[in-house]
């Protein structure tokens, strides 16, 4: 007849990290289970050992410490624990066992963001640890009212995902409607941010985002306080945060680090950007195939003579030149950093010489392309930079084919698009559909944390966000 520990072990399909072994008490036969590669395997066995002689005592609670917790035997709990790193000691003629929570976690320590960084303000980001990333959150946010609740999800990988809010921020419909997606979420495993993001989104098949995904703490702190809820998978630095809307991935940590006015300048560049990154290369197209009389006579002679010597259509010198720049791109992520940054420069400039030099594309469609390139790149979201650079392509297909008909109607079904896109059933395009005048100026400015009012006296008040004495 087999042995416990032997059933045990072939449960565990007999890998070779795996142990269960007898333990011999004082009047108990007890089963000892671990991952050998998920333990400190001195600081456990020193808490194992404080626990059997505080057993053999006969101290009540013998087994409750700072490390452990009890619960009923059962094998759907002890695969739980142990996949977690826990050790497991049974007590089978109890029906009881108690879990060391002492597992042993490897993560990397916060560094600059590779994806956000800012010229002035917090140069940490979250690494693969939820417990670390927690700990970034709780050091900036040091409130009672910040709240995390936590699911597993994953029938294989039994991945932690934990939710946090503000308890007096957070709307509770919309906490409850993410709540409720998560917990019909029926999968074996979760791999990334980016899976569990595709069960949360409201349209799964629209290319803009509804979720901004951030590696700042100082970024999820300020969305907290806005009452919008952040979610952490554990093992993956990014952080998603909803509800939002198309404006909030336009706005960067430096606006607020920096000057009002600068902010707000910026911020307005950065707005500008999104249109000149999708109308451009259309805008441009249009014009050199279907309305050459709307430039000036001077400009248009010189429009003229270059695109003279071009033996394809426009539409075909812009294509062949973002394919160009994507694969740039491409190649400069994938290789390492420092060929990476090289094969970018030299590669645009080289190519792009190149291709002119052989008459496949004029100067003036290079400058345009170019220019568009750095509009999206403006974009402090990689996400929605990634949306912008697809929706030029069908803008500069509808502008080769209808001219300025063409971009109108498809700027109509990207508007009718975005108004009907939610992220956690929150219009997409608020505090614009539905208007509210008292959130407009937010989207276009930096506004600043306190308002001066000037006395008689030639001192200042502050407002209420600031201090309330003269001077």
């Amino acid at each position: 007849m087999l042995q416990l520990t032997d059933i045990l072990k072939e449960e565990f399909s007999q890998t070779f990290d795996f142990v269960a072994k007898d333990l011999a008490w004082k009047n108990e036969s007890v089963i000892l289970c671990y991952y050998s590669t998920m333990i400190d395997t001195p600081v456990v066995m020193e808490q194992i050992r404080i626990i059997q002689e505080r057993y053999e005592a006969g101290e009540v609670g013998w087994g409750l410490t700072a490390f452990t917790e009890e619960s009923n035997w059962t094998m759907k709990q002890l695969k739980e624990s142990v996949c977690s790193g826990e050790t497991v000691l049974i007590f089978p003629r109890e029906n009881k066992l108690i879990r060391i929570i002492l597992p042993k976690t490897v993560s990397r320590n916060p560094e600059s963001p590779a994806n956000e960084y800012v010229v002035r303000g917090a140069h940490e980001a979250f690494v693969e640890n939820a417990e670390v990333n927690i700990n970034l959150l709780r050091k900036r946010l040091k409130s009672t009212e910040l709240r995390i609740d936590k699911r597993i999800i994953g029938t294989k990988s039994n991945t932690p995902v934990s939710i946090l809010y503000l308890t007096t921020k957070v709307d509770q419909e919309t906490l409850k409607n993410l709540m409720d997606r998560l917990d019909k979420i029926d999968v074996e495993m979760i791999y990334s941010s980016g899976q569990l993001e595709d069960y949360l989104e409201d349209s799964i098949w629209s290319p803009f985002p509804q979720f901004i995904n951030t590696e700042r703490p100082d970024r999820v702190v300020a969305n907290l306080m806005e009452g919008k809820i952040a979610i952490i998978s554990d093992a993956d630095p990014t952080v998603l945060i909803a509800p939002i809307n198309l404006f909030s991935f336009y706005e960067s940590p430096d606006d607020f680090n920096g000057r009002v006015l600068v902010g707000t300048f910026y911020r307005l560049v950065r707005l500008a950007c999104f249109f000149m990154a999708i109308f451009l290369p259309a805008f441009y197209i249009a014009v050199v195939s279907f309305h050459f009389e709307i430039m000036p006579i001077d400009l248009g002679e010189q429009v003229r003579s270059s695109v003279a010597n071009v033996p394809f259509r426009p539409i075909f010198e812009a294509m062949l030149l973002e394919l160009l720049i994507e694969l740039i791109r491409e190649a400069s992520i994938r290789l390492p950093s420092p060929i990476g940054q090289t094969i970018g420069v030299v590669g645009g400039l080289v190519i792009g010489d190149a291709i002119v030099s052989a008459g496949l594309a004029s100067n003036l469609m290079v400058i345009v392309v170019a220019s568009t390139a750095l509009a999206s790149f403006v974009v402090p979201s990689v996400e929605m930079n990634t949306t912008i650079r697809i929706l030029r392509f069908p803008f500069m297909v509808a502008a080769s084919l209808f001219g300025f008909f063409g971009i109108v109607i498809g700027s109509l079904i990207l508007f009718i698009h975005l108004l009907n896109l939610q992220s956690l059933n929150h219009p997409y395009l608020s505090p614009l559909v539905p208007f509210e005048p008292k959130k407009i100026k937010s989207i276009f400015f930096r506004l600043p944390y306190y308002k001066q009012i000037p006395e008689r006296n030639g001192f200042y008040l502050f407002s209420k966000k600031g201090p309330k004495k003269n001077g």
